[in-house]
């Protein structure tokens, strides 16, 4: 059966090939459902997918992406770089199964000195770059920069603070009298010392930190030989805290003054890859990352595959430093160049500092392998001992869990947790906002029929055929046997019996360790209270009522800065905004008549009568 259907994938892409462009560009292999299998660029896409008809050169992973191929798409491009930049950018949106795939791919923080204000601003910044001013990073964590800015505000004492904030503020608020801002709300400090400490912030953040600390000196000495001791005082506490950020932010030699150092180690057949970041000569902290990938593929290879798909959203430096020659480095030095309009290098340094660095990185990313795999091990004992304890075929690949949130039934949510055998699983999360009408505030076994109702529907239209490993193997529901039998009622509804269901529930005085489990045909049991799995379990439910209610809270916080202007025919931001402005509250605007209305600025006489007779019918 395996060879008929390699037979048949070849011969599909034999009849590809007639319509392949002899140009560079991506091609990508597509399933009998349409999705996609494989994304991969080429120099020359006729020839690159004619070695797949090749069978003998075939290994075992790639006849199985050609046995399951029923289909091919071919987009052209320039260049050879354009099409290495364009295939990250598919490998990431369509995530196949037989690329080798960065799984973590979340934004990284920055420090944003803003610029486009009279007072400048330093902020924690993510995200696109809409404000005008300086960006200094990426910071490998937001504790990084929350470190960083806490000091720079001892140092610099330059708001923090909103705009909005800032122009309503009547008094210098708790920061100004911890000596951490110098309240220019307030006009405690005038437009040119402002300036010149905005312009010694950004000068720290570029790495001159030498020259800064020569001028606090002077200043410092200055003061003191005048006998002005208080403002000694301010410099020495400066000094002392310019001291502070280096001793977190190690100055290392300049020759690495501008560059992402990227190495990548292979443990028990998993690739782990570390990346350092230094900016400004300094050295901003490095993260780990486990790319999807199968055991076959090399080291370099791996390495090649992350580095497109990592700088896919984020500003390539100036320098990137690798542990591994890649066989497309030169290539990927050019797209990196054509994207930045900048020179981008891409080297493997053999000596001196900048190899040390490299080695302390690879170090670095097979002491995390190593933990990784560890915990991996672990985590398989668990979900063996889930297996064990609920009877079950086989230890699970996927566990849902579910929790409601309300309160007296107003903002009802309920919540879906992942996880699996790497742990959860957060890009899997989903939220569901009650929307039934005639559930009876409060009816928790309203809800779960709901959500579960929601869920199923939608994966037996997804994934019918459950070949796509979006269904669970496991549901584990926060409750007692009422939520059991509304889950199973729902189910069987849906005609899908075929599906574990644990619920749990807290016991006798609700104390955590006396959890009770319930499962349909079997009665009420427990766990010892030492079990392992029972913490696991802990853990999972836990972390189920963690999501629930941030999400309860987020849709309740968002009720309550609803204003009743808000439905009002015809009134948008701005003139809602001049309406509060002008009357102070949303209450005062329903108490007012039709002419203090009118006298707004942009409020017409019909636009009065029209909120007048909105809030008075």
């Amino acid at each position: 059966m395996i060879a008929l259907n390699l037979a048949d994938g070849i011969n599909i892409i034999r009849s590809h090939l007639k319509t392949a462009p002899n140009a560079p560009g991506v091609y990508r292999m597509l399933n009998q459902h349409g999705d996609v299998l494989y994304v991969g660029k080429a120099k020359n896409i006729q020839k690159r997918v004619t070695s797949y008809t090749q069978v003998n050169r075939l290994n075992n992973r790639l006849q199985r992406m050609v046995s399951a191929t029923k289909s091919m798409v071919f987009i052209t491009t320039r260049t050879e770089a354009e099409a290495l930049l364009l295939e990250a950018s598919l490998i990431k949106r369509f995530k196949p199964h037989y690329n080798v795939l960065l799984k973590d791919d979340k934004s990284f923080p920055y420090i944003l000195l803003r610029t486009d204000h009279k007072w400048a601003q330093i902020t924690k910044h993510r995200g696109a770059r809409k404000h005008k001013g300086y960006y200094y990073g990426p910071f490998a964590n937001a504790g990084a920069v929350n470190r960083t800015l806490n000091t720079l505000q001892k140092v610099f004492q330059l708001r923090s603070c909103t705009d909005n904030t800032l122009e309503t503020r009547h008094r210098a608020c708790l920061l100004y009298q911890i000596k951490r801002c110098s309240a220019p709300c307030v006009d405690k400090v005038d437009d040119t010392e402002y300036g010149d400490m905005v312009e010694e912030t950004r000068l720290f953040l570029e790495g001159k930190t030498s020259d800064i600390q020569k001028k606090f000196a002077a200043s410092m000495q200055t003061a003191s030989d005048e006998m002005e001791y208080e403002a000694a005082a301010v410099y020495r506490d400066r000094l002392n805290a310019l001291t502070q950020i280096q001793s977190h932010q190690t100055i290392v030699n300049a020759m690495v003054d501008e560059a992402d150092v990227i190495a990548a180690a292979k443990v028990g057949g998993q690739v782990g890859i570390q990346v350092f970041f230094f900016r400004a000569g300094q050295n901003w902290g490095h993260r780990a990352y486990f790319p999807r990938h199968d055991k076959s593929e090399d080291t370099a290879s791996v390495l090649s595959a992350f580095i497109t798909q990592f700088y896919d959203n984020k500003p390539a430096p100036r320098s990137i430093l690798l542990s591994h020659k890649l066989d497309d480095q030169t290539l990927l030095a050019a797209a990196l160049t054509e994207r930045m309009e900048r020179k981008v290098d891409v080297t493997v340094p053999v000596r001196g500092k900048k190899a040390d660095t490299v080695k302390e990185a690879i170090r670095n990313a097979k002491e995390a392998i190593e933990r990784k795999l560890a915990e991996s091990a672990n985590q398989t004992k668990l979900l063996e001992g889930i297996a064990e304890a609920f009877a079950l075929d086989a230890p699970p690949d996927r566990i849902e869990i579910y929790d409601n949130s309300h309160i007296q039934g107003t903002n009802a949510v309920g919540g879906m947790v992942v996880a699996g055998p790497d742990g959860f699983i957060k890009n899997s999360y989903r939220k569901f906002n009650i929307k039934s009408e005639t559930l009876v505030p409060g009816d928790d076994f309203g809800m779960m029929r709901e959500v579960l109702q929601r869920r199923f529907s939608r994966l037996l239209k997804e994934d019918s055929d459950r070949e796509r490993g979006m269904w669970p193997d496991l549901l584990l529901i926060d409750g007692g046997k009422g939520q059991l039998s509304a889950v199973w009622e729902t189910l069987d509804e849906l005609g899908v019996g075929d599906v574990s269901v644990v619920a749990i529930s807290k016991g006798p005085d609700r104390n955590a360790g006396r959890e009770q489990f319930h499962i349909r045909g079997r009665s009420t049991f427990t766990m010892p209270h030492n079990d392992p799995i029972l913490y696991y379990l802990q853990r999972l439910r836990d972390e189920a009522h963690r999501f629930a209610i941030g999400t309860h809270r987020a849709r309740r916080k968002a009720d309550v800065k609803k204003s009743p202007l808000d439905g009002v025919p015809g009134i948008g931001p701005k003139r809602k905004r001049a309406l509060l402005h002008h009357f102070g509250s949303a209450k005062a605007v329903i108490g007012a008549d039709v002419r203090d209305i009118e006298s707004v600025d942009g409020i017409s006489k019909a636009i009065a009568q029209q909120i007048y007779d909105h809030f008075h019918e």
